[in-house]
């Protein structure tokens, strides 16, 4: 394997290059099925497993002009963040697999990958790197550009979606390290802070040189502001115009339980479709898009109550409003001519599932279909491809086998899907009569709306936990399941599990203050459990009585096959009691 190399700095930039390590040709003796049986796609479409599965996961991908596949790996190793494929058999399926680029900043949240005039481009939370491509080598042999660093330390919503127009320019997307801009972050009642100083620096769209090495934030144009947390990013060459899907914010009842209720807190707010130009303010952290009454509604952070409007009209309504909680991860507009007509310069978009969505099914997991035309919707959002969370009902977001991520075009037109849980990629082609396709080959996906894990569950009769918790386990799951989910398995990227945690069970290092400590004080920033990094926000929990604290440590301490033993009351006073004084 090579060594890395790196540069120091010159004239203040980051100048890195590294020669890219990787593992000898391993050949993918994996078995992988031909058929649409793991899958629900429309009449006419093919369905081929490209790899069965990457052991280090897959977030997001690109294909190159001669069919080579680069996936950037969920959880990347020493050997490389990056993983190519090829199919030297023409047979669909990847025969070679090798993983390469073995830079130092990989982390498990880092997102765009993206292939742009002959350069593999591609994000870890902090950085976006490039490499020239040549199609006769698989793995890039070059040197690893660094093109934009990002001077600030990763936090939550720290992706780095990245975007191409046709004048050099790249759009990067700097999410926010909070969910509605609160004196303390998620921390319930906290009020919103007026002229929201992180809009300076997150929440928004940079516009870069696509080409220049060593640029940091300050070099670029802020393109765009009001958007907390944008994953699915792309440019829409038939109106040459940038497209984003906005996450929503989280947690309605949590912050505000006499405000909203838990059903209201799992429908709102709409996942965003927006067309974006510079000098977009999408609205955030003052609004969010309420897809009922299909207005801007002010945030309670700032003295809403879920029906006062004020200023909410000046800001863009969306082209399309999404189900809360969808978490849209990847946009891909087509461009290729293997698909049926009315896919041409429509919209492909990848749902990685909800998270907080209890007490009722998690919701998402699909890939969605908008047909445009001249930059304008022509209909409704459609279900493209279904039937990968296994299961039509899902109560904890690991209860899905797939969760699709990522979205790629092949130069044939075929599309490629990735997905996170166990990393494995998809080829779907059109094999049927292009002239023929139309709407009674759409029937039955549009019959899959009806199903739990795609339409708004009902107030009453879907709440799982209706009728049924008292104790520890109601307040776990008034306050601990919208990250930690149902079975305490978390979600396997920003949120880590409880379930086998030394955090929570003790051990060599761990004694039962640690536990009590992160309740009362909250973690923020990285940390790592059973090994793996995680980088999110968990607020003070302070709020709570000794009693309540003691109950929930108690029943998480037993449950979720974790056995350690109880935590008193007394316990928790004594810690708490180490607290310094709060100011008033």
């Amino acid at each position: 394997m090579l060594k890395v190399f790196k540069a120091c700095f010159i004239t203040g930039f980051v100048s890195l290059f590294l020669l890219f390590g990787f593992t000898a040709i391993r050949k993918n003796k994996q078995k992988t099925a031909n058929t649409n049986n793991d899958l629900v796609l429309p009449q006419g479409f093919k369905l081929t497993v490209v790899v069965n599965e990457l052991p280090e996961k897959a977030r997001h991908m690109a294909v190159n002009i001669n069919g080579d596949i680069y996936v950037k790996l969920r959880f990347p190793d020493s050997i490389g963040g990056n993983a190519a494929l090829r199919d030297t058999n023409n047979d669909g399926k990847a025969d070679i697999i090798q993983k390469f680029a073995n830079y130092d900043d990989k982390g498990s949240y880092g997102t765009g990958m993206r292939v742009h005039k002959g350069y593999l481009y591609f994000s870890s939370e902090v950085n976006v790197y490039r490499t020239k491509l040549n199609p006769a080598t698989l793995v890039p042999h070059g040197p690893l550009e660094l093109i934009v660093h990002d001077a600030n330390s990763p936090h939550e919503h720290d992706a780095k979606p990245i975007a191409f127009d046709n004048a050099g320019h790249m759009y990067v997307a700097f999410g926010a390290p909070s969910n509605a801009c609160q004196v303390q972050n998620r921390v319930p009642g906290s009020p919103g802070i007026e002229g929201c100083p992180l809009l300076k620096e997150y929440g928004g769209i940079w516009q870069f040189d696509e080409a220049k090495a060593g640029q940091e934030q300050k070099d670029g144009i802020r393109y765009a502001t009001g958007l907390r947390s944008v994953v699915a990013m792309d440019w829409n060459t038939s109106d040459n115009c940038l497209y984003v899907m906005a996450h929503g914010r989280d947690d309605l009842r949590l912050q505000f339980p006499k405000l909203f209720s838990r059903w209201q807190s799992a429908v709102l707010p709409a996942e965003e479709f927006l067309k974006v130009k510079q000098g977009t303010d999408a609205g955030w952290p003052y609004y969010y898009y309420d897809p009922f009454i299909k207005k801007r509604v002010l945030s309670p952070e700032y003295g809403g109550n879920g029906k006062i409007l004020k200023n909410g009209a000046k800001y863009p309504q969306p082209l399309m409003a999404f189900p809360a909680h969808w978490a849209p991860n990847d946009l891909l507009f087509y461009t290729g001519n293997q698909f049926p007509a009315r896919y041409k310069n429509g919209a492909f978009i990848a749902f990685h599932g909800s998270t907080n969505r209890s007490p009722y099914p998690q919701a998402g997991f699909v890939i969605c279909f908008v047909p445009f035309k001249n930059g304008v919707p022509t209909g409704k959002w459609e279900v493209f491809a279904d039937g990968f969370a296994g299961r039509n009902t899902i109560t904890s977001v690991s209860d899905a086998v797939y969760r699709p991520m990522g979205l790629a075009m092949g130069p044939d037109g075929s599309l490629y899907v990735s997905d996170t849980e166990k990393g494995r990629v998809w080829k779907i082609e059109f094999n049927g009569d292009k002239a023929k396709f139309g709407v009674a080959q759409l029937a039955k996906m549009e019959l899959r709306k009806k199903l739990p894990s795609l339409k708004d569950p009902d107030p009453v009769k879907n709440n799982l936990m209706k009728g049924m918790l008292t104790g520890g386990a109601r307040i776990y799951n008034t306050y601990c399941t919208n990250c930690h989910q149902q079975n305490g398995k978390g979600d396997g990227n920003m949120f880590p599990p409880l379930s086998g945690s030394e955090w929570v069970t003790g051990g060599k290092f761990m004694e039962k203050d640690v536990a009590i400590g992160v309740m009362l004080k909250g973690v923020n920033g990285p940390i790592k459990v059973s090994g793996r990094p995680y980088n999110s926000v968990m607020p003070p929990h302070d709020f709570l009585s000794d009693k309540e604290i003691a109950s929930v440590l108690t029943y998480v301490r037993n449950n979720f096959g974790n056995t350690s033993s109880l935590i008193t009351e007394a316990e928790v006073k004594a810690e708490r009691a180490k607290l310094p004084a709060k100011k008033n």
